[in-house]
């Protein structure tokens, strides 16, 4: 569409399908939610040479315009990501529904019955870049929260959104549930971001899962309220009372098993003590996995492999196969190397003492925090959630993965036999 004008009023019409078919989906039944998230995967499954065919096109384009290995990687699609994205979908249905559930119930003195139950959010904008499964994960989570989904593609995966909207849109019909419950904005024009963020009338709260720069704009734009999902930089700290190993395992599996993904360790933490024994055989599992280490003065002492760290490096998320090595005195120094460069995401410790270890899971003040296993596991469906539409790393009603119970909110059900207050 050309003009501010018309990118508003198509925005308003999608805020206000969006609104109306919320209204509906707060009281669907489970089973009608469960039916179109399965008939989405299975209609997945027949557009399946569809679907890859306009991936295709977004990956030539992305090529042109010289997208980086790690966002191509984001970007692609192919047979087993598809099937993926499809089981997602089949998992998202076998998951509890969260509306309705009493979280708790009480009577008071005077004999009111109280009850706090789950009720969906309303309206959820998802803003994300380059992954095109977000729209199926995005779209399935929000639909078995009982929220209507407006969905805002990056260009790079504009065709491949399309193609799996094609399939939610299927199974919304084939279970009798509103169409509008996922919408996805038919266009990359930019200024369809700025009307998202001040449709408070329409949206209940807006996910941004991307780069940097996206969400900068959006916590600086956005009216509406926010899932922040800052970048990933996220950490593994090698303790001296680590298995050599296992440490080695972890953090290469950390890194390097995908690289582009926002839970990939991009800093490793070393202890002094542990740098001589352990250091060499870690950077000779990186290497082998094509990783370019870098490094302070003291590790690149250790190893001629590993180059110079820049300032700006401890404060990257690469998304790449790249990585930043860091020596530090113990648990304390390690800590406060992560409270000052991190992101609150994701911050692992390799160890065998479990003193050690509890200390460093309870002063990290991140959403997810692990001991003795990959970064990469920061993810809802590797955490039984089905799946997830980001991962928050703010402190405000959802933090770390968010999924279907994250996606809903409390209402209060009081029930009398005619009491009034004195």
């Amino acid at each position: 569409m050309d003009g501010q004008a018309n990118i508003a009023s198509m925005m308003r019409e999608l805020g206000e399908n969006a609104k109306a078919a919320a209204a509906k989906l707060a009281v669907a039944p489970t089973d009608a939610k469960n039916r179109a998230l399965n008939e989405m995967a299975a209609s997945l499954r027949r557009r399946a040479n569809h679907i890859l065919s306009e991936n295709a096109k977004d990956i030539e384009a992305g090529e042109e315009k010289g997208l980086t290995g790690a966002m191509l990687d984001r970007l692609l699609l192919n047979e087993d990501r598809i099937e993926g994205i499809a089981k997602g979908l089949e998992a998202i249905a076998e998951l509890n529904d969260p509306v309705g559930t009493i979280d708790s119930a009480w009577d008071r003195p005077n004999g009111l019955k109280i009850e706090r139950v789950r009720v969906p959010l309303g309206v959820i904008g998802v803003i994300y870049e380059s992954r095109p499964n977000v729209t199926a994960d995005a779209g399935g989570l929000c639909l078995k929260a009982g929220n209507a989904a407006i969905l805002r593609g990056g260009s790079e995966s504009y065709h491949s959104s399309r193609a799996i909207m094609e399939s939610l849109t299927e199974g919304l019909k084939a279970a009798g549930l509103p169409e509008n419950a996922i919408q996805l904005v038919p266009t990359t024009d930019r200024a369809a971001v700025g009307e998202m963020l001040r449709m408070t009338d329409y949206i209940d709260v807006i996910v941004p899962r991307g780069g940097k720069s996206l969400i900068q704009r959006v916590s600086d734009e956005s009216k509406v309220p926010l899932f922040k999902h800052l970048e990933g930089v996220c950490h593994t700290y090698v303790h001296a009372a680590a298995d050599p190993a296992m440490a080695k395992d972890v953090v290469v599996n950390a890194k390097m098993r995908r690289t582009g993904i926002c839970g990939a360790t991009e800093n490793l933490l070393i202890d002094r003590d542990a740098a001589s024994k352990m250091l060499k055989s870690i950077v000779d599992g990186l290497v082998e996995k094509g990783c370019e280490v870098r490094g302070d003065a003291e590790s690149r002492q250790l190893d001629p492999r590993i180059g110079e760290a820049a300032d700006e490096d401890w404060e990257t998320e690469y998304l790449d196969s790249i990585i930043s090595v860091k020596q530090v005195a113990g648990v304390d120094d390690a800590v406060d190397f992560i409270r000052k460069h991190g992101s609150d995401h994701t911050d692992a410790i390799v160890t065998g003492d479990a003193e050690v270890a509890e200390t460093f899971m309870n002063t990290v003040d991140s959403a997810i925090v692990m001991w003795n296993a990959s970064t990469q596991f920061a993810d809802g469906g590797e955490f039984g959630m089905g799946a997830e539409i980001g991962i928050s790393t703010g402190k405000l009603h959802a933090r770390g993965p968010v999924g279907v119970e994250q996606l809903t909110s409390m209402k209060y059900k009081v029930r009398g036999t005619g009491q009034t207050r004195p």
